[in-house]
């Protein structure tokens, strides 16, 4: 925020068709690219709405006829329910499973696209990232909560996007994609074809903006800047291994503590599946979630709310890379704090 505070009077009302904006836009892509250790002929693309936005994009530029969706969660849902009212592609293929646990990809040569998510934010469950079906069906990988605190293999994707609001400690309303050149032929056969295809969903345009170092329309020059901020950030500490393993040990500090409480649990019941970015844990009767939140809230420990559709008794805690794993540790003491004298007050 003061390094944004600096730049501010010279970069902030800029035209992002100008020299500034531009150099910030070739400083996300070279470094975006360099982090991920993208392999040769990889594109990043940038473009505006958030990940919520690329689900929309993925539809119109990246599914050919027919997808298939593995669903265990709020965010994985709505990518599916998108392409199911879609009404030029065929009736997506929804591999589903309980929230708290993790589908397997089936292979099936009648779609053209696995629908993938990383982390699935609502629930703190993270899946393997492994291609499904052979090189021409397209795997669409769902990042937000993953990109920059986990370990991922692109070649096995051809689509790894995400907003940069979580581990990239940005904001919102901004969607970065980086694919394959598989994703790129089928966006240029898609986007060519006479499917209709609004200019700001339109891909192709996306790439050939992004390949200029711009994006089709403003974005907000604030978001590009702390996303850069913090790429170089994680680029000077060791890059995404580094990440993954500082989110590992606050996810370890979690976990560990959970286990060994008297009134938390890990959500996730198979620790292959439990998440190092997002952490869920269901709390005993007598303690409520809810208070917690708010209690934490009023002491400037912020957003420990479950997912609001989950309907569970239970935290959410972000691990992202930006957090401190001491004070990951110290938000433990604090919960216990709490919950020692909520469940006073329940006992009277």
């Amino acid at each position: 925020m003061r390094a944004l505070a600096e730049v501010g009077p010279t970069l902030l009302g800029t035209s992002h068709r100008q020299a500034p904006v531009k150099a910030l836009v070739h400083r996300l892509r070279t470094g975006l690219g360099e982090f991920f250790q993208a392999p040769a002929g990889y594109e990043v693309v940038l473009g505006n709405g958030g990940a919520t936005g690329f689900w929309d994009v993925a539809t119109l530029s990246l599914i050919e006829r027919r997808s298939q969706h593995l669903v265990f969660g709020e965010f994985s849902s709505k990518f599916a329910q998108a392409v199911h009212e879609a009404p030029y592609l065929d009736e997506p293929e929804i591999i589903e499973s309980p929230p708290g646990t993790c589908p397997t990809p089936i292979a099936n040569p009648s779609v053209d696209a696995y629908c993938l998510t990383q982390n699935e934010t609502s629930t703190g469950v993270a899946m393997p990232v492994e291609r499904v079906g052979p090189q021409e069906q397209l795997v669409l990988v769902d990042a937000t909560s993953a990109a920059g605190g986990m370990r991922v293999d692109l070649s096995q994707t051809d689509a790894y996007y995400f907003s940069p609001q979580k581990c990239f400690a940005s904001d919102g309303g901004l969607w970065v994609a980086i694919l394959s050149p598989t994703a790129i032929a089928r966006v240029e056969q898609l986007c060519r074809s006479d499917r209709w295809i609004p200019p700001s969903l339109n891909l192709l345009t996306a790439v050939a903006n992004s390949r200029q170092d711009q994006t089709y329309n403003t974005p907000a020059l604030a978001t590009l800047f702390l996303l850069a901020q913090q790429l170089d950030w994680l680029l000077a500490q060791g890059g995404l291994e580094w990440a993954a393993h500082r989110c590992e040990e606050s996810a370890g500090i979690v976990y560990d503590w959970a286990l060994g409480s008297d009134f938390a649990t890990p959500f996730v019941s198979d620790p292959a599946w439990r998440s190092p970015v997002v952490a869920t844990v269901d709390l005993d009767p007598s303690v409520s979630a809810q208070d917690v939140s708010a209690v934490l809230r009023r002491n400037g420990i912020v957003d420990t709310d479950a997912y609001r559709k989950l309907g569970r008794n239970q935290l959410r805690l972000g691990l992202f890379p930006a957090v401190e794993p001491a004070d990951v540790r110290q938000l433990t003491l604090a919960i216990d704090w709490v919950a020692a004298r909520l469940r006073e007050q329940h006992a009277a």
